[in-house]
């Protein structure tokens, strides 16, 4: 198994991070790489809920996701198991770490491939692609808070 893993600060709560990963419709705008945007058929963010949908990418393709998230522990954690190719975990870990007296959010994004050849073969896209994920994360979060702070 090989395992990426990258973190992020959050200028926002946990529970406030959360509820940009928890609503789905929230969840369509920011999930994906940069010029990504999605169809959610079915997102059940709970334990054992069902997460299909198709992401659309910039160059036309469509990517056709299945996944399950494993844990749901609000605000604190969610797993996520990838179904189809390539399969991997995703576990995410949300933190609370305010700074200079304002709220605060660690996030913790690891990636875990079965394969280590499959992750091999995708690690120069899936290692920008998180990083742009989670720059897609912290902006919907910062677009709900008024005048920058929650």
């Amino acid at each position: 198994m090989t395992r990426f893993h990258t973190h992020r600060h959050f200028a926002a709560a946990p529970d406030t991070v959360f509820a940009a990963l928890a609503d789905p419709v929230r969840l369509a705008r920011w999930w994906g790489p940069a010029g990504f945007h999605n169809t959610f058929a079915e997102c059940e963010v709970e334990s054992g809920g069902m997460w299909r949908f198709t992401m659309h990418g910039p160059d036309g393709r469509h990517y056709a996701n299945e996944s399950v998230f494993e844990t749901v522990d609000a605000p604190d954690r969610v797993v996520i198991r990838h179904l189809n190719h390539p399969h991997f975990r995703l576990t995410i870990t949300l933190t609370n770490h305010p700074s200079d007296g304002q709220p605060g959010t660690r996030v913790d994004w690891e990636q875990v491939f079965d394969s280590a050849d499959v992750a091999a073969a995708v690690q120069a896209v899936v290692v920008p692609a998180n990083e742009q994920n989670l720059d897609r994360w912290q902006a919907e979060v910062a677009a709900q808070i008024p005048s920058g702070r929650d």
